[in-house]
């Protein structure tokens, strides 16, 4: 590469700094990985999740891998390139030499945030569609994401990698390592104003030290900044800007990854990655800063939006049949156990209650005698996302035929994408025809694991057995540890429970349901008053005002985001580095 080209790479690619079931079993668990300190090469496999992009034969960007065939990385390194000039390096550890454990794809596509801004760097973020599924392996492991409702406190310790520049000017030595170090986060107040009060919009987040010596200039522009939770690696940031290389008082610039799941699920609609909500403890120190321009820190907690029901942000179930499923598509499920062993299905319906069939109990229940498992995809194997509660009170209904129960919680769960309440049927009409599902936990089916299963049938005429009590489905094959979970239909947007799963009024054998032509359940409205009097008044169905895009007007203060110096409170330093982006865009095209 020609010498003006290695300086113009130098100066614009500096290093950045949220389920489907494969992506929970593997994603931010490296087995090679057992890092405590950092500003180092990075062992082989330490990081499997880091690729690295080339272009004309040459790195340019690095990346994350989501999922078995996407990638994701920093909007700003795509602004002149098109899919088929890209190479995407998985795997790899040096970037001369031999890799015995990397592979290669080229990329079928490239998905830039429809709200990206060149000039501010907000929502620089992008998507990469490879051109085939990849294996994983240790060396090759996707990495998770922050989900929603994430918090990332000042001082808590993040890594960022990649095979940047170690130093302003200063280039990887040979071999050219993948290269690592341990930065703190810094609050977007503080960031704030180092940057020039209006620079850090909330779609970013900042990390670095104060005394500068640590940056994102160990890596590349698009690259991860990851945290780690209960021994979970979670993608928290992509590499996006910063001012010089490890400066005093400018950390490195990172697009915040919780902000975007709607967006990248819109995009990658099955086999989707793996969110974790990140939660930081203790008091968030950024909330003292101040500076002249920087509005105060909020005094009072803003107001907490109602509590929604029937909302699965993971499901895209449109068609299909019995099959295993996926963490966090059905999130309102709960294991239903009895001195530790599953029992029953049932469902989440309050924030501290859940539905379940009468017949899983004896006519006198005891509490203490049950827990109620929600989150849960495996009754074999690890869920990284369930939470375990005890039961405080049961109560059965009592009418004549079939009956249901509510079980009260010990504590309200935390509410994520992998648990919500479902809606309850208020006298909604499921018509004839209408595609439903069933899901739960049965030992004939979901393998070893016993993983979820689900089912899908749909409404028909009852026929004979029609009554104001009864809807009936198409055939499906039940289990005992089937029974106390869901009749599921959509309406409108949202997932409503039609029924509970009974083997009441279906003829069984051994405890497996004939697969009959006609299934009958009892309404769930039946129960309505009973109901109403033990959990309360039923949650409400969302509004349809949510948007797959995250926009936040920023200062056209800040240059565009590869890596080029922009402290906002210089326009002068501003308008320089735009010359300079200028000239070394066309001549790296």
């Amino acid at each position: 590469m020609a010498l003006h080209k290695v300086i113009c790479a130098a100066t614009l690619l500096t290093f950045f700094n949220q389920e489907c079931l494969g992506q929970l079993d593997v994603c931010g668990k490296p087995p090679l990985n057992n890092r405590i300190v950092g500003g180092q090469v990075a062992p082989q496999g330490s990081w499997p999740w880091q690729v690295s992009l080339h272009r004309s034969g040459f790195h340019f960007c690095g990346g994350s891998l989501i999922n078995n065939q996407w990638v994701m990385s920093a909007a700003h390194c795509f602004q002149r390139t098109a899919a088929s000039s890209l190479l995407v390096y998985l795997g790899r550890q040096s970037q001369e030499g031999t890799n015995s454990n990397e592979v290669s794809r080229s990329v079928m596509e490239i998905i830039v945030h429809p709200d990206y801004n060149a000039v501010t760097s907000d929502n620089d973020i992008a998507l990469l569609k490879l051109s085939s599924t990849v294996t994983f392996t240790n060396f090759i492991l996707p990495v998770c994401l922050a989900a929603p409702g994430s918090t990332f406190f000042s001082g808590i310790d993040a890594w960022v990698t990649g095979w940047g520049t170690i130093g302003s000017g200063v280039p990887l030595p040979s071999p050219q390592n993948l290269m690592e170090v341990e930065v703190p986060i810094v609050g977007n107040r503080r960031c704030n104003c180092n940057y020039g009060v209006g620079s850090i919009t909330d779609n970013m987040i900042c990390a670095g030290l104060e005394a500068g010596g640590r940056d994102s200039c160990q890596g590349d522009s698009g690259g991860p900044l990851v945290s780690k939770q209960n021994g979970v690696w979670i993608l928290e940031g992509v590499v996006s800007f910063g001012a010089g290389c490890a400066l005093p008082n400018f950390p490195g610039v990172y697009t915040r990854v919780s902000q975007y799941q709607l967006w990248i699920n819109s995009h990658i609609t099955s086999n989707q990655p793996g969110y974790i909500v990140f939660t930081s403890t203790g008091t968030n120190s950024d909330l003292s800063v101040t500076c002249p321009g920087l509005p105060p820190a909020p005094t009072t907690i803003p107001p907490v939006a109602p509590v929604v029901c029937g909302q699965a942000s993971l499901n895209s179930r449109i068609m299909g049949g019995s099959s295993v499923t996926q963490a966090g598509v059905w999130p309102w499920m709960a294991s239903l156990q009895k001195n530790g062993s599953h029992v029953c299905g049932g469902t989440l319906v309050a924030l501290d209650s859940v539905l379940s069939n009468a017949n899983c109990f004896s006519s006198s229940p005891t509490p203490s005698e049950w827990t109620v498992v929600l989150g849960r995809l495996k009754q074999n194997g690890s869920n990284p996302f369930e939470v375990t509660l005890n039961v405080t009170n049961i109560t059965l209904s009592n009418l004549s035929g079939s009956n249901v129960a509510v079980l009260q919680l010990s504590t309200k769960p935390t509410l994520s994408v992998y648990i919500q309440p479902i809606c309850l049927d208020n006298g909604q009409t499921f018509s004839e025809g209408s595609t439903c599902w069933a899901a739960g936990w049965s030992s004939g089916r979901g393998g070893e694991e016993q993983v979820l299963q689900e089912l899908q049938t749909s409404i028909v005429n009852c026929g004979n057995t029609s009554s104001s009590d009864t809807i009936c489905t198409a055939s499906l094959t039940l289990e005992q540890g089937d029974s106390g979970g869901p009749l599921m239909c959509k309406l409108d947007g949202s997932w409503f429970q039609a029924s509970v799963l009974s083997f009441e009024n279906n003829s069984s054998t051994r405890g497996r349901v004939v697969k009959a032509d006609l299934m009958v359940f009892t309404k769930l409205s039946t129960f309505q008053a009973f109901l109403t009097s033990t959990i309360g008044t039923f949650l409400s169905p969302a509004s349809n005002s949510t948007t797959a895009s995250n926009s936040t007007t920023a200062s056209p203060s800040m240059t565009t985001a590869s890596g080029v110096d922009c402290p906002a409170h210089s326009s002068l330093f501003v308008l320089l580095h735009l010359l300079v982006l200028s000239v070394c865009l066309q001549l790296l095209a």
